[in-house]
């Protein structure tokens, strides 16, 4: 049993339940069982060459090419990805990025990133790449006018993320995307803040989308792992890197990661919609200068968030109405229901004081206002709010 195998088309979230669970990888259980090998066996050596030729999902031939507990996942999230032809699987979402740029890259090409993008891509331009001989430059993704202009010189890639990292711009990636390739550029998005749920990226023009799974695949704070899925072309260049770099999933946490998957629709429906309330009663605190969240109607990217998404998830930032660099630190020091720590997606709720003016080139990040970040859980929204309320009071706003 497959995600298409019934020949009709399915919901997204029945394709969550029904992804990657072929009857000859599950066989009588409903979960496809963990494969713990390095060493696949065959029947005689004519079928050990045969194999050596298949390079595909499905086709056992050695453990760096996965088993059936991978390959159910690659396969569930391929079918979640409108236009996808397949998905290669990382250990990391960091490893995804790494996977993804140099995939599309070669010394002597020019990257444009756009600024907003998550610090580890920024400082995957500006080390190894620039090690490696590709020169980057950053963008404003909200100014298409000045990225046009990028173009009078070749562009080999461009890397887009949306919302933008740590502030959450949401910018026009169909015209970012149709620009890049009018100029035969390749054009990548990490897309892990909507997932394929909340913004079908391929079907939006992009070429390769890559999703850290550590977040809402995952959802409960347990496991590391990143993955990347691309049309025909890119997904044989994708998973031909990987393979080269000898990028492997562990069986454990793939089993974890496709558990994960079967309940992220439900999860991310709750997640966002506490986030809405939360964010809509912090724009009501004397304390909260601005909130930075595309759910909201006052947003400035609210309007293309409606026009292109179809989902949200729990994470924004607010910036306080203080000048003093420290009171982030004391708001997120005084939360109870909040824990102190870096990712986000999984089932309980985080608060991280960030300053993203540190991590721009070109926009203004908070201009050095103190901003939180907030990674809704599925606390109930009426707690979290008064756990807010008690910090923002004690934590001396001025």
């Amino acid at each position: 049993m497959s995600g298409d195998d019934t020949g009709k088309p399915l919901k997204p979230a029945t394709k969550l339940v029904r992804g990657g669970r072929r009857k000859e990888w599950t066989g009588a259980v409903v979960n496809p069982p963990v494969w713990r090998a390095s060493t696949h066996l065959y029947a005689c050596d004519a079928d050990r060459h045969a194999a050596g030729g298949n390079n595909a999902d499905g086709q056992f031939f050695y453990g760096r090419r996965g088993a059936p507990t991978q390959w159910a996942l690659a396969e569930a999230l391929t079918q979640l990805e409108p236009g996808a032809a397949g998905t290669v699987l990382y250990p990391s979402g960091v490893a995804a990025i790494a996977g993804c740029l140099l995939a599309v890259l070669k010394p002597g090409d020019r990257l444009l990133m756009a600024d907003n993008a998550y610090d580890p891509s920024r400082s995957m331009a500006t080390g190894l790449l620039k090690r490696m001989g590709v020169t980057t430059t950053f963008f404003d993704p909200c100014d298409l006018d000045a990225y046009a202009a990028l173009f009078a010189e070749p562009v080999a890639a461009v890397w887009l993320e949306s919302p933008g990292s740590l502030t959450f711009e949401v910018c026009d990636i169909p015209a970012l995307a149709a620009t890049a390739r009018a100029h035969g550029a390749v054009s990548l998005i990490d897309n892990t803040w909507a997932s394929p749920l909340g913004f079908a990226a391929l079907s939006h023009g992009c070429d390769i989308v890559m999703m850290s799974l550590s977040k809402h695949v995952g959802g409960h704070s347990d496991l590391m792992m990143g993955a990347a899925s691309a049309g025909k072309r890119w997904y044989t260049a994708l998973r031909r890197t990987a393979q080269d770099l000898g990028q492997v999933v562990s069986p454990d946490d793939a089993a974890l990661a496709a558990r994960g998957l079967r309940t992220m629709g439900l999860r991310l429906e709750a997640q966002t919609r506490s986030a809405l309330k939360i964010a809509t009663w912090l724009e009501g605190q004397p304390q909260v200068a601005r909130v930075l969240c595309p759910l909201l109607p006052s947003n400035p990217g609210h309007a293309l968030w409606q026009r292109d998404f179809t989902g949200g998830c729990g994470l924004f930032a607010f910036v306080l109405a203080s000048d003093d660099p420290q009171a982030s630190a004391r708001v997120a020091d005084a939360l109870e229901l909040f824990g102190i720590g870096y990712s986000w997606g999984g089932f309980e709720s985080l608060a991280l004081p960030i300053r993203p003016e540190d991590y721009r080139s070109l926009m203004p990040g908070t201009d050095g206002a103190p901003a939180v970040r907030l990674a809704i859980g599925l606390e109930d929204a009426d707690d979290l709010i008064a756990d807010l309320d008690q910090a923002l009071a004690l934590a001396n706003i001025t």
